[in-house]
């Protein structure tokens, strides 16, 4: 079992930016793939970003790309995600995801754990 703690997130202004982190238990991090996800209220949990188990594949939002940049550091077990020009159309709980697979897919269903998430609000 792998547990995921998300820290970074809180209240903001429209135009900054914060970091993300995700720490992740276990010896087998490296093996995972690990995505980023959010959710607003009254809406569906989607995709932002995911990274794959060596940092080799990225991939992104079409509403974050170019904006937000997901990185990981093995050696800590951690996965980032840097969020610049925040929009108030960002508020949402963040959620970081790992895939035992190693695949970074962009699906709610293809990962195997989840953190229990933090808010992020950004203000106008």
């Amino acid at each position: 079992q792998v547990q995921l703690v998300e820290s970074g997130g809180g209240l903001v202004q429209a135009g900054h930016s914060l970091r993300l982190s995700c720490a992740a238990s276990g010896r087998t991090f490296h093996t995972y793939a690990m995505g980023w996800f959010r959710q607003a209220p009254g809406k569906e949990r989607e995709f932002v970003a995911t990274i794959n188990w060596s940092g080799g594949y990225i991939a992104y939002a079409d509403s974050v790309k170019g904006r937000f940049t997901i990185s990981r550091d093995n050696a800590k077990n951690t996965v980032y995600l840097q969020m610049n020009s925040l929009q108030p159309e960002d508020t949402a709980v963040y959620y970081c995801a790992a895939d035992r697979g190693g695949v970074a897919f962009t699906t709610v269903g293809e990962y195997d754990y989840w953190g229990q998430g933090t808010q992020v609000t950004v203000s106008s």
